[in-house]
């Protein structure tokens, strides 16, 4: 029963987290800057302090900054769609939540526990290595994936409309 308490303050805890940099970077950056400049600019701006803001992946390697970036990019053109932060809080709480403390196959912090410990073994450009599957080739390809459905998809409702 403690570990199950646990888990849900880390998992509320995490929402916390995903919620304050979905806030501070898509809610206010991102926008300031669109304001005061315009959309490239935002865009650029705010990946890039978010991706420095995810230090560690400088650390791995990288693998794991291109998935931080493009992964960043995914919730900026969801944000830029929906002109809503919940889409992005939600994808980013359930990488960090349902991957990282349920899983364990996303490393959060060295201090963030996991229910389960989900491991990849094998190459490590596949696995992800120490950084578990985010820093896998496997992970860009699913953003790369989901970045080119999502604008594919954006582009055929623009033109029926």
């Amino acid at each position: 029963a403690e570990t199950k308490f646990y888990a849900l303050v880390w998992l509320f805890s995490a929402f916390i987290n995903s919620v304050m940099q979905e806030v501070l970077v898509r809610g206010y950056l991102y926008q300031m800057i669109k304001n005061n400049y315009n959309i490239v600019v935002a865009v650029l701006i705010s990946t890039g302090l978010f991706t420095f803001a995810h230090g560690g992946a400088f650390e791995a390697g990288i693998l794991p900054v291109l998935n931080v970036i493009t992964m960043s990019l995914f919730r900026e053109a969801v944000f830029g769609n929906t002109e809503s932060l919940v889409a992005p809080i939600v994808i980013h709480f359930l990488w960090n939540g349902v991957g990282a403390i349920i899983l364990g196959g996303v490393s959060l912090a060295e201090d963030y526990p996991h229910l389960f410990n989900m491991v990849i073994s094998g190459n490590s450009i596949l696995s992800g290595g120490s950084c578990k599957i985010e820093g896998s080739i496997v992970v860009l390809f699913m953003n790369l994936i989901l970045m080119f459905g999502f604008v594919m998809a954006k582009k055929k409702r623009d033109k029926n409309l």
